[in-house]
């Protein structure tokens, strides 16, 4: 592997470690990931009346999201805990379910790409369970980069219409 691909988790001997991030410099980083949730007609139409015995499900999974977003270190190995100075989770009704999109943002010397994933799991998975009763054959998909900004690797936007 090249110098410049080779796998910063691994040190020389294939042990995993966790990656020294002290002498990079603070910029600006973000990161956007999405996912959805694709369910029933009957579930889609609860949800959409507002009739679903636990509650909102869109709220409960934004703030889900949020809470995610801020506790990645704990739920993913090596990643580093990060101060957060901005997370957006946009939770939407679509023609087949649910969309989700976490914005994620921070100034620090390493990226929130783990943490947008990690906000859009975290609310696709709230809306299982608020839905579940109704719909147990929901699928959560598609969960993506679409974006990522600042760093030493620079600026990321997934190919329009790209879904792998």
């Amino acid at each position: 592997m090249a110098a410049s691909r080779r796998l910063t988790h691994v040190d020389t001997r294939g042990r995993i470690r966790m990656v020294d991030v002290g002498d990079k410099a603070v910029t600006s980083r973000e990161a956007v990931a999405s996912g959805q949730v694709t369910m029933s007609k009957a579930a889609r139409e609860a949800l959409r009346r507002g009739t679903l015995k636990k509650g909102s499900p869109l709220e409960a999974a934004r703030l889900a999201g949020i809470m995610a977003a801020k506790r990645t270190a704990d739920l993913i190995p090596l990643c580093h805990p990060l101060a957060l100075t901005g997370i957006d989770v946009q939770v939407t009704p679509t023609a087949r379910g649910v969309a989700i999109t976490a914005r994620v943002r921070v100034a620090g010397q390493t990226g929130v790409e783990m943490e947008a994933l990690t906000a859009v799991a975290g609310a696709a998975l709230t809306v299982y369970d608020m839905v579940k009763a109704v719909d147990k054959t929901m699928v959560i998909g598609a969960i993506r980069l679409d974006e990522k900004r600042g760093g030493r690797s620079g600026h990321y936007r997934r190919a329009a219409g790209r879904r792998s």
